[in-house]
């Protein structure tokens, strides 16, 4: 078995586990643009101690190069659990981030998220230089 083999990947518009990239299709080379990510936009996912997204990852896979390059990786980690029990805790972290970041190449951005329950799940979108 592959690492792979063991992500999913749906319509974020019907699979509430799919993460969601939000950025332009079009980018001029060095120009800072940004991007949004996150999990649950269309049907939202449950944010509690029992089930919960632990983490977004973002990559960019530059067209014609072999390798991705890991862009950014937000955690997170309050998800109402507390001493008094699941779900009682003061804080609920959601399924969402933004972060600014430029390109010298057209590719493709890549967005893979973790369920605690349902496991990794990824989306892509392709970037072009203007």
């Amino acid at each position: 078995m592959k690492f792979g083999d063991t992500i999913q990947s749906a319509d974020w518009k019907a699979e509430k586990h799919a993460p969601v990239i939000e950025a332009p299709e079009t980018v001029a080379a060095g120009q800072v643009f940004h991007v949004t990510l996150s999990v649950g936009k269309e049907i939202p996912h449950p944010n509690t101690t029992e089930h919960h997204i632990r983490w977004i990852d973002l990559y960019f896979k530059p067209e014609g190069d072999k390798f991705i390059y890991q862009v950014g990786h937000f955690e997170f980690v309050a998800h109402g659990e507390s001493a008094k029990g699941a779900n009682q805790g003061p804080a609920f972290t959601q399924p969402f981030a933004t972060c600014a970041l430029q390109v010298q190449a057209s590719g493709t951005l890549i967005a893979v998220s973790l369920c605690n329950i349902h496991g990794l799940w990824e989306s892509s979108q392709p970037l072009a230089l203007a």
